[in-house]
């Protein structure tokens, strides 16, 4: 049986520590949850105006998360707060190739700030900078490592994650200063953390098109093996 070949986007960085020439990166531990829940990862470089031959040519799209920002402007903020920090082509390259999957409704788990980036995708806004927005905000960016619980997340009842998990609740770890804002009409929220915080969204009606704050790929929780398990069985 053919396994789903299963896209996941880069994260690029300029000159310096790997190399003196700009480069791409992905943690390792992104594509064993891909293969080793039956998918065959490959990761897709920032080209905007080649993620339609991408999209041919995978089955399902992770977005990957990282330590950078989607610039405000592109969900109506006229400010950008002073810890605002943007990849312009990774961003450009990342909605076109979002955009193309949802179109053709190909499975899609955007983690971390790939869920930031979806909702944007799908309409949504996001909280710039946690602490200056959340009133009695925990600390979404950890001082524990991250591939250890940083705090525990609700999950609402009747979503397609609570139908993957099995669970009302998970222990998560977190590891950003921004959040889904606001969602459309059409997105369900799925998760919360005790502060409110936005943790997960869905958009209904699709085959699989999840987004979720923390990184599932760490399997801190017994849920996060299940995400991994239900997306890439979705794209089979």
């Amino acid at each position: 049986m053919k396994k789903p070949v299963i896209g996941i986007t880069l994260d690029s960085e300029p000159p310096g520590g790997y190399s003196k020439f700009p480069w791409y990166a992905v943690r390792e531990n992104y594509c064993d949850a891909v293969s080793d829940t039956g998918g065959l990862p490959i990761p897709l470089p920032h080209q905007p105006e080649a993620a339609t031959g991408y999209l041919e040519m995978i089955d399902g799209l992770v977005i990957t998360g990282g330590a950078f920002d989607v610039d405000p402007a592109l969900f109506g903020d006229e400010s950008r707060h002073e810890t605002v920090v943007t990849k312009d082509r990774r961003t450009e390259f990342e909605i076109a190739v979002t955009r193309g999957a949802i179109d053709r409704d190909m499975p899609v788990l955007g983690i971390c700030g790939g869920q930031q980036l979806l909702n944007v995708v799908l309409g949504g806004t996001l909280i710039q900078h946690i602490p200056d927005e959340v009133e009695g905000a925990i600390a979404h960016e950890q001082p524990n490592p991250r591939d250890e619980a940083g705090h525990k997340i609700a999950i609402v009842t009747d979503t397609l994650l609570h139908q993957i998990t099995g669970r009302e609740t998970m222990s998560v770890n977190s590891a950003h200063h921004q959040a889904v804002k606001n969602v459309p009409d059409n997105v369900a929220i799925n998760a919360t953390a005790p502060d409110g915080v936005i943790e997960g969204i869905e958009l209904p009606g699709k085959k699989f098109c999840l987004g979720v704050q923390w990184h599932p790929e760490f399997s801190i929780d017994p849920g996060d093996r299940r995400i991994f398990d239900a997306f890439v069985a979705s794209a089979s």
